[in-house]
């Protein structure tokens, strides 16, 4: 009954030739000004009773019988003309009485919130803080979640984050799960690109190196891995492993066309390397300078992108060089010669 009265239900829908209109049953704006009108509004009770239906004026005797379990009431008449003519049965119809709203509820005015907010079903409040200068999100989260610990809410009271809050613990609890899903496909692709299933993991020694880095710069700076600090880790994978692919590319290549030793391959692809490797280092860490010091609106947004990728690169250029030839020539040994490879050894062997 209210929300036949207030709710605006649309109960038909009228179509003409260029439009159709909805047509809305409510109570006529005069009555909803006050809510005074509530007094006047009939709902429908519980109790069915069924009655005679007779319109003359004529002289009958009724007998009412009441069923206790149902707690409905039926009315039969002893009137012949009454009755139906294949059965002779009364003739009954069944109303539902109305009851004033007003009989079984009160109306009070106090202050009451303009609207109430639900969250999946339940009611909600939202409780917003602000993070003091140089505080992390995670560390505020950890003093909300402490402060609702002491204040020892019932249990039937829960609370959770929303917002950017929400957004940061969800990214939080995935991060893990995406630079290991990066690292896979990466090593499934470098495996069908080398042939080979030890020499990509090589290049993979590289993203530690870069890693470290990257984490270390946030720490200098006093910043957060945020979600754009995760997006600096995500393109240190794709530009920090390109230094071990152009020395392993070159390696390869020498061992199997030339016949050189590991040592010697590794060797030659460091030396003749390092240039490109150092420019295009370079490249990128003066690409993410601007990022790292922060120019214009929303500069602190962007600021840990840009030290995650200088941080990393940084790392990475010293360690790369160092680390890949050992590493090269440590799993080499593990890794089966090719026939073109065997044949390239044997030859000084023929010559002699």
């Amino acid at each position: 009954a209210l929300y036949n009265a207030f709710g605006q239900r649309s109960v038909a829908t009228i179509y003409n030739d260029l439009n159709q209109y909805s047509v809305i049953m409510e109570w006529a704006p005069r009555f909803q000004q006050s809510p005074i009108v509530l007094k006047d509004l009939y709902v429908p009770s519980t109790l069915n009773t069924t009655t005679t239906a007779s319109g003359q004026s004529v002289t009958t005797s009724v007998a009412a019988n009441t069923d206790a379990a149902t707690g409905t009431s039926t009315v039969t008449s002893a009137n012949p003309a009454l009755r139906t003519a294949s059965t002779g049965q009364a003739l009954a119809a069944r109303t539902t009485p109305m009851v004033p709203l007003a009989a079984f509820s009160q109306l009070a005015e106090r202050q009451v919130p303009s609207s109430i907010s639900h969250d999946g079903g339940e009611l909600a409040s939202t409780v917003s803080f602000n993070l003091a200068e140089g505080v992390p999100l995670a560390e505020g989260q950890r003093l909300v979640k402490q402060a609702e610990n002491d204040i020892g809410m019932p249990v039937n009271v829960r609370g959770s984050f929303a917002g950017t809050a929400r957004a940061a613990q969800d990214s939080n609890s995935q991060q893990l799960v995406l630079i290991g899903a990066a690292i896979l496909v990466i090593y499934i692709v470098l495996g069908i690109l080398y042939e080979s299933l030890i020499h990509p993991i090589t290049v993979l020694t590289t993203l530690p190196s870069a890693g470290v880095g990257a984490v270390l710069a946030l720490l200098l700076f006093r910043m957060e891995l945020s979600i754009m600090a995760l997006i600096g880790l995500f393109l240190l994978i794709g530009i920090v492993k390109k230094n071990a692919i152009m020395i392993i590319d070159f390696a390869l290549d020498a061992q199997r066309s030339r016949g050189l030793t590991a040592l010697e391959a590794v060797r030659e692809a460091s030396l003749l390397r390092f240039r490109p490797i150092l420019m295009t280092t370079l490249a990128a860490a003066l690409g993410a300078l601007p990022l790292a010091i922060g120019f214009g609106q929303g500069s602190e947004l962007r600021q840990p992108l840009g030290i995650t990728i200088i941080g990393g690169l940084i790392a990475s250029q010293f360690l790369t060089l160092l680390t890949v030839p050992v590493v090269y020539v440590v799993l080499d040994k593990l890794r089966r010669p090719t026939s073109n490879e065997k044949q390239l050894a044997r030859a000084p062997e023929a010559s002699t």
